[in-house]
């Protein structure tokens, strides 16, 4: 704790190192400030910092991917400030506050847990709780004036991750294949068409082709139980993985990849390919 006297009274909760969540509110306040805050930090909207909370959740993300769970205590440091930041640029405009942020929160909890919360059951299975849940939301939905089937999927969420809960949202009233064989036969049809008709196409119309193909990529990973965006990620992780051991091969012997050939680096995709199954048992 801080000690008396070391600090003016305004700046004691600053320089409190168990202060906790108010420190952070505090923090944010000062630099907010009109008269004595930060010049940059003044300048922000909810717009401009929009970007640096998606970057952080995805930042979160990486970390938990990783399993750097040292990394992932200051990844969700991170991920917090951005919720004080909007929560205070909120009550400075008069919209709401960090405490109604909570407030909200912990009562939307409350009333889509009446299983753990309220008079309900927990004696249900995982499935039926996810229904339930559901069923909530869509009465949540109903109550904003949200009558359309799609209504309030927002917009700007990762494209890969949009389109597989607008496919959920379709999917519930019953606009969806009965499996995933027949995801894959429109995938296989559509990759066609793309590629027979790609000379003939204009770029914007490549791009809506291969906008149709994706969307149908993304729903063959709903009826796989399998989300696209972590399973992306961990592709890219894999190519960057792989491709930095072909570089490492090349350097070895004084090259870069630019002095190599594709037959050449091909090879030692697979030589990396083949240690990792093998390190895996």
């Amino acid at each position: 704790m801080h000690r008396p006297g070391i600090y003016p009274a305004s700046d004691a909760l600053v320089h409190d190192p168990e202060g906790g969540l108010p420190r952070l509110l505090e923090i944010m306040a000062r630099l907010r400030d009109p008269a004595t805050g930060c010049p940059w930090d003044l300048e922000q909207s909810f717009e401009s910092i929009a970007p640096y909370t998606i970057e952080e959740a995805y930042e979160v993300a990486d970390a938990i991917g990783r399993q750097a769970w040292a990394e992932l205590e200051g990844e969700l440091g991170d991920l917090l400030l951005q919720v004080v930041y909007h929560a205070r640029i909120g009550a400075e405009a008069g919209h709401f506050d960090f405490a109604s942020v909570t407030r909200a929160v912990a009562d939307k909890m409350v009333a889509r847990h009446p299983h753990v919360f309220g008079a309900e059951s927990r004696d249900k299975s995982a499935d039926q709780q996810t229904l339930d849940w559901e069923r909530i939301k869509a009465a949540e939905r109903a109550a904003r004036a949200e009558t359309g089937v799609l209504d309030g999927v927002a917009v700007g969420l990762p494209a890969l991750l949009r389109a597989v809960k607008l496919q959920k949202r379709a999917a519930r009233v019953g606009f969806d294949w009965p499996s995933s064989a027949e995801v894959l036969d429109k995938i296989v049809e559509e990759a066609r068409e793309l590629v027979e008709a790609k000379d003939s196409l204009t770029q914007e119309e490549v791009a809506e082709e291969m906008g149709d193909l994706l969307f149908v990529m993304a729903n063959l990973a709903r009826h796989l139980q399998v989300d696209p965006e972590a399973a992306l990620r961990a592709a890219n992780a894999k190519f960057t993985r792989r491709f930095a051991s072909i570089e490492a091969a090349l350097a070895a012997g004084g090259r870069r990849p630019e002095d190599s050939d594709l037959a050449e680096m091909d090879a030692l995709w697979n030589a990396a390919k083949a240690a990792e199954r093998a390190a895996k048992g």
